[in-house]
């Protein structure tokens, strides 16, 4: 059926599947869904579809899906990942640096910051060589708050790639990646520190709360990721994990709702299996081994990408029939823009990605850096950076208590911040400019 008709069809706000017979082989919606290249629309998007009805993870909070499912990205409703794991996530961050082609640190060396995944993830992430207009790797480029000194972002997703066929180190897309697209950017798996994941199953079929529901399935395939990262990349550091856009547009057994939107529920049973197993609670036994000091990389949530259609997320975020290609399943162009929007903000953001990711240039050399103090009064932690140089004044620092960041204006030769309501211990690190002085730890009682 001629394309146009297809397009008549989106317009008319209709769903027109364009030859594709009901029920089609799995194989054929693999190819569909995650195909290589440009996606082609088999039908058009169900433009009508403006909500689902879902409330995003991040805005569930301690409420439940369907009754037993608890929001929020990380255990107890939270949005921020419990302290132990971010004071690791943090330490990790600290300790990626530019290597050289074996590994070993070089400041001429280079930080690979790497992605894996199917065809939104390629389009998403950059779509082409060059990059697509709109992706993160092409806004990252032209943004210069971005490390262009020792970064380099290497896209290794492809089209067709759904989420088996990363699991095991031995897969083909591995050899794929380290031949074809890291060695034509001039860097190897050694210097891979930092992967953003996104992965889908295609044509899933079963939802929660079924037991074989295609979001524990999917669950199984990324505890597989994660062992495979970190036998293949060695000096891997932090792992960012990505669910999928909205698809109440879709109006093909693609990768529709509600796996689009349940697949946020198995990025965060991954992340939270590590932070259970880490705490001394076992091994989960579908995401396996997820021990980041033998099995697995560090591993959080990149950046949320779910929103319920025209319905704002608790930060604004919508998605428009037009965010969607033909097939509502597919960014548009302007759905590619949003997703490298908010990848490049989070990864500019973030605490785990900020001490790498961010141009060193035009920032605060480390030797004006005299020393980070921290002391606790009466549940006051009291936190200062000490410079030796006035030429800061009104500039800022970052830093982390027990990983969380926080922003210190300078005033003359000092920044300094009282955080109240401290108890504990508290560790203090500065994170902006990273590097600089070790961090201090204090009781707060």
């Amino acid at each position: 059926m001629p394309t146009s008709r297809c397009a008549c069809a989106a317009r008319l706000k209709v769903k027109w599947h364009c030859g594709v017979r009901r029920p089609a082989a799995a194989a054929l919606f693999a190819t569909l869904l995650l195909g290589s290249g440009p996606a082609r629309p088999c039908a058009a998007s169900d433009c009508e579809r403006t909500s689902v009805g879902l409330t995003p993870v991040n805005d569930l909070g301690r409420g439940l899906y369907l009754g037993r499912y608890p929001g929020g990205l990380y255990p107890d409703g939270l949005n921020e990942p419990p302290t132990p794991h971010a004071a690791e996530g943090l330490r990790r961050a600290l300790n990626v640096q530019p290597l050289d082609a074996d590994g070993r640190p070089d400041p001429a060396g280079k930080i690979v910051l790497l992605s894996i995944g199917m065809s939104n993830t390629t389009q998403e992430f950059c779509g082409g060589n060059p990059c697509q207009p709109g992706s993160f790797e092409a806004q990252a480029t032209a943004d210069p708050r971005v490390n262009h000194a020792t970064l380099m972002i290497v896209d290794g997703a492809a089209g067709g790639q759904t989420a088996q066929t990363w699991d095991s180190p031995d897969d083909p897309n591995y050899d794929r990646v380290r031949d074809t697209r890291l060695a034509r950017e001039g860097v190897t798996e050694a210097q891979v520190q930092a992967v953003w994941v996104k992965v889908a199953n295609a044509a899933p079929r079963v939802s929660l709360p079924a037991p074989d529901a295609d979001a524990f399935r999917l669950l199984g395939y990324m505890g597989g990721i994660a062992r495979a990262l970190n036998q293949r990349y060695p000096n891997v550091q932090v792992v960012f994990h990505s669910s999928r856009i909205y698809a109440g547009y879709a109006s093909t057994p693609l990768n529709p709702e509600p796996y689009a939107y349940e697949s946020g529920f198995t990025v965060k049973w991954l992340v939270e299996a590590q932070i259970r197993q880490m705490a001394g609670g076992g091994i989960d036994p579908i995401a396996g081994d997820l021990d980041y000091n033998a099995a697995a990389p560090w591993m959080a949530w990149g950046a949320y990408l779910w929103a319920d259609g025209l319905k704002p997320r608790s930060d604004g975020l919508i998605w428009r029939c037009e965010d969607l290609r033909d097939d509502g399943t597919h960014p548009s162009p302007s759905g590619v823009e949003k997703v490298g929007r908010l990848l490049l903000d989070f990864m500019l953001e973030s605490p785990f990605s900020r001490p790498w990711f961010t141009s060193p240039e035009g920032g605060i050399p480390c030797d004006h850096v005299k020393k980070l103090k921290a002391r606790c009064r009466r549940g006051g932690l009291t936190v200062t950076v000490r410079l030796n140089t006035r030429e800061h004044d009104g500039e800022s620092v970052t830093i982390a208590v027990n990983g969380q960041p926080a922003d210190i204006v300078i005033d003359g030769r000092k920044a300094k911040r009282v955080f109240h309501n401290q108890s504990g211990a508290r560790r203090v690190q500065l994170i902006q400019p990273p590097g600089c002085v070790e961090g201090v730890e204090v009781d707060c009682g």
